[in-house]
Order: structure tokens, then C-alpha cells, then sequence
């Protein structure tokens, strides 16, 4: 398993202090918010003029959220383009179009279109396309990973899980979505929750126990990422989730 890590800043000098300091903490790379990289979406080079040989491992995964309208299309494909250049890996994609009102067939609609867009961005520019589910995004519940992942083609369209958004949207048992969906995981948003509140990790309520449990007996090798999203001073957040998650590897 890879370790990346992942925080908003608030800040110029937040977003150097994140670039240059993941390192030290054994991250391998980090995923940025789309606020960190989207200056540069039509100056990739500017961003490898800055951040040089380690513009890939800065870069190596996209977060980026938005609706499936025609502006929202042009925004991923101006990010498959920018992904090429930088040497991204992928791109993690949260659908922001709420859950409410949707049938089944929306949502079938949304993994044929997603698994055309993975197939263009796999194929056209070498980046894979990952789906982070989201507590009031269209996949949410446990039924929709079914309806969405029996529609997709799973070559073009993987899955991002995100351990509290999980719990969040109701589902506790983490370790059956890994499982049943090892065969399209290739990223884990490795994040805590308490009282629909984004903790650091080891200050929130899940049970990780079960999780880096299913983790190793599926053999998995793809990104851990510890996603978060507490608020809390970065540099001391890069160390206590380092730590929480080296502990369990």
C-alpha cells in the first residue's frame, strides 16, 4: 500500500508549507483540492517550472468536484489535459449533484457517462478516473455502489472510498464495501468522523480494526490517503495521521 496525503489550505503559504513538507512524514505523494492546482489548469508548465521533479507526487492525484452538464464536461477535460502534462495518476472525481430526488435509471445514466469519460481519459491522456462516493451525492448508499457499479465499465471507471462519508451517509460496515468492491478500488480516503464532524485521525469514532483487516486480506496495493478534513494545524495533522496509519500497516 502507497501512502498520499490530502488537506485544504487556506493560503499561498499553507499550500508551500503542504507541497514541501509531505515528504518528511513518509508520504509518498499527496491528492490535491482542486483550489491547490486549478491556477495552473491552462499553464501545466508553470506548475512543473515551480514545483520541478516533484510536480508528479504533488500532483499524482486530482480532487475535483462538479455537476455532468456540458461546462462541467469541458472542466474534466481541461483537467485530463493538465493531469497528462504534470504526470498526474488520476483523477478523483466527487459528483456534486445531490441525491435527492434520483431514480435508479439517473444513476445508470451517470455510470454510462462516467465510464465514457474513464475509457477518453484512460485511453487519450493515460490518467484513471475514480469515483469518490459522497454522503448526498448521487452514489451514497449501499444500493447505489450496486446500481452504479453493475452499469459501469470498471476498466474505464474505478472507486474511491472514503471511509466517513461512509459512515456519514449510514453505511457502518466498511469493511463489506471493501470487499465487495475490491475488484474497482484503486484510492482509500482514510478519514475519521464523530457526530457528523470531520476528526483527525484516532479522534473520531470508526473502528479502523476492521478496515486495514479487509485491506490486507484483499491484498490491496493501491492508495491509502489519510483525507483530512478537521480543520486542524496541517503539520501537526501530517504527523498524527502518518503515524495512525503506519501503525496498522
Amino acid at each position: 500500500m502507497k501512502l498520499a496525503f490530502s488537506k485544504p489550505t487556506d493560503n499561498d503559504t499553507q499550500r508551500q508549507q503542504l507541497f514541501t513538507s509531505f515528504r518528511s512524514q513518509g508520504y509518498e505523494s499527496l491528492q490535491l483540492k482542486y483550489g491547490q492546482y486549478s491556477e495552473y489548469l491552462h499553464q501545466p508548465a508553470c506548475f512543473i517550472e515551480q514545483w520541478g521533479t516533484e510536480a508528479s507526487a504533488i500532483a499524482s492525484g486530482l480532487i475535483v468536484g462538479g455537476v455532468l452538464d456540458e461546462a462541467g464536461l469541458e472542466t474534466l477535460r481541461r483537467l485530463f489535459q493538465f493531469a497528462q502534462v504534470v504526470g498526474s495518476e488520476r483523477i478523483i472525481f466527487c459528483h456534486a449533484q445531490s441525491r435527492q430526488g434520483l431514480s435508479s435509471s439517473d444513476i445508470v445514466g451517470f455510470a454510462r457517462l462516467l465510464s465514457d469519460l474513464g475509457k477518453e481519459a484512460q485511453e487519450r491522456y493515460g490518467i484513471t478516473l475514480s469515483l469518490h462516493h459522497h454522503y448526498n451525492q448521487p452514489v451514497m448508499y449501499r444500493e447505489d455502489f450496486a446500481v452504479f457499479f453493475d452499469a459501469a465499465d470498471d476498466r474505464f471507471v474505478r472507486l474511491t472510498v472514503d471511509t466517513a462519508h461512509l459512515v456519514k451517509s449510514g453505511i457502518t460496515d466498511i469493511a463489506g464495501i471493501i470487499r465487495e468492491y475490491r475488484h474497482v478500488i484503486d484510492n482509500m480516503h482514510i478519514k475519521d468522523i464523530a457526530d457528523d464532524t470531520f476528526k483527525v485521525l484516532g479522534q473520531g469514532n470508526i473502528d479502523f480494526a476492521p478496515v486495514f483487516e479487509a485491506l490486507h486480506e484483499i491484498g490491496y496495493e493501491g492508495w491509502l490517503c489519510a483525507d483530512e478534513e478537521s480543520g486542524s494545524d496541517l503539520l501537526t495533522a501530517l504527523e498524527t495521521c502518518a503515524h495512525f496509519i503506519k501503525q496498522r500497516l
